[in-house]
């Protein structure tokens, strides 16, 4: 009995560590992405055996980027980072690189699979595997060569764009059956990727003693942008009016402007103040407030009880990110 007491230190300690390695709070966002997008197109939880298999989807992939993203990192964290899982000896490299590679082959047969689980789709049973590999593709190409390049944010926002178009690979609203997507579909999925690239400019160099504040700001804007977007696609929507549970033309653009005056607060505070701390605690309140967007476009199509859950992922959110941090 003694030996297991002494051993539980040292299995949660692992276990804190294999968290850390996955920004496990984060990972709570990405499966609001996919479900906003599952609900938008069905406005309802059928095919359910796809909607499960998509959320899965999209936490290994997910994950598999966070852990990729430490490994590609291993020599840069070895001098910055130094308490990280990897650089502290905490998990191997060769490990983290052998789980990190095949959590993205295992997400990418999911989402190869979900087609085929959901018999009522209409769409191509193939299309939700394609837009998986997409999404791993993007992921590669972020951690492995455009992360510190000008284009890593565009990459960054990339990979949401195809998480959201992964919740609504399985169906078309309308019934309509076609290869590609709706345009409506193109500018939902875009105005959360570019939110994403606004997140991931103002993030750039939250790890310096003192971030620009042109690069904060022009990260501040990419963010408005892609808010605005989601504000206003119902005006330029092929949907009928009555598609939508919210009025549309008024009420929601002034709804999701209310909402993110918080994430605006923030941003700015880290402006005035760029220290690591205040930049640093601005991302991880946008990273967060992902969910909050993503419940509102649910609450616009589908029923309030689905924004709910969706908004509920906030809960393993903050809590689990009490213990582990989220960038």
């Amino acid at each position: 009995m003694s030996s297991d007491s002494a051993d539980t230190p040292e299995h949660c300690s692992q276990l804190l560590a294999y968290l850390k390695l996955f920004r496990i709070p984060n990972v709570f966002t990405a499966v609001a992405d996919v479900a906003m997008g599952f609900f938008f197109v069905h406005g309802n939880v059928e095919p359910a055996s796809g909607l499960l298999c998509l959320i899965a989807t999209s936490c290994f992939l997910y994950t598999a980027g966070m852990v990729l993203n430490d490994v590609y990192d291993y020599d840069i964290d070895v001098k910055e980072r130094p308490t990280r899982p990897l650089p502290s000896g905490q998990i191997s490299l060769g490990r983290a690189r052998l789980l990190g590679y095949g959590m993205l082959l295992l997400g990418v047969t999911l989402g190869g699979l979900a087609g085929y689980v959901a018999p009522a789709s209409s769409e191509p049973a193939w299309r939700s595997g394609v837009v998986a590999l997409l999404l791993a593709s993007c992921v590669i190409a972020y951690d492995a060569i455009l992360k510190r390049t000008l284009l890593g944010p565009f990459a960054m926002g990339a990979c949401r764009f195809f998480n959201v178009l992964l919740g609504m690979s399985l169906g078309a609203a309308g019934g309509s059956t076609q290869l590609l997507f709706e345009p409506t579909y193109f500018m939902v999925a875009g105005g959360i990727g570019c939110y994403i690239v606004g997140v991931t400019w103002f993030a750039r160099t939250e790890a310096k003693a003192a971030s620009g504040r042109s690069l904060l700001m022009f990260g501040v804007i990419l963010m408005a942008i892609g808010v605005m977007t989601l504000a206003f696609f119902p005006k330029y929507s092929s949907f009928p009016l009555d598609f939508f549970r919210i009025e549309p033309t008024m009420v929601w653009p002034l709804a999701l402007f209310l909402m993110t005056v918080s994430i605006l607060r923030r941003c700015l505070s880290a402006i005035s103040d760029p220290s690591p701390q205040q930049v640093q605690a601005a991302v991880k309140q946008c990273i967060f407030s992902l969910i909050v967007l993503d419940a509102a476009v649910v609450l616009l199509v589908a029923h309030w009880a689905l924004a709910i859950a969706v908004l509920a992922l906030l809960i393993p959110t903050f809590v689990l990110g009490r213990w582990v941090y989220s960038t």
